[in-house]
């Protein structure tokens, strides 16, 4: 697997909504940083995290665009980026945006998601 595939493997089992299917994207060590503020440090938390946001948005949508990528060597790749989502969050059509980086590390031959940082978008 390259970088590149990653991205679309992310995608694609983000909109799945089920934590197994996202888990083994993840390192044991993960950090992820939603556009509102919260960290959440470590693959427990950091599932927590998603299976709540999956429990709240239903039917979401998620993308990831304008990948621009800041290092690509054979043990760590790190991308910004834009993202886009929509989802029902209590019976009404939701949407949001913003940019986010993401860092990669090579384990064993697999791409893997060390630390994900999201912001919302300025004007």
């Amino acid at each position: 697997m390259r970088p590149e595939d990653f991205i679309k493997e992310y995608e694609a089992a983000l909109k799945t909504q089920d934590w197994k299917n996202v888990d083994p994207l993840f390192h044991d060590n993960a950090c992820v940083t939603f556009s509102n503020g919260a960290i959440h440090m470590g693959k427990s938390k950091v599932r927590i995290a998603f299976e709540n946001n999956f429990s709240m948005i239903k039917s979401e949508e998620y993308s990831i665009q304008n990948v621009r990528w800041v290092l690509k060597n054979e043990s760590i790749a790190a991308f910004a980026f834009e993202f886009y989502w929509q989802g029902i969050i209590n019976k009404n059509l939701t949407k949001g945006n913003g940019i986010g980086t993401i860092v990669l590390i090579n384990e064993n031959g697999k791409w893997i998601l060390l630390t994900e940082n999201l912001s919302k978008k300025t004007a």
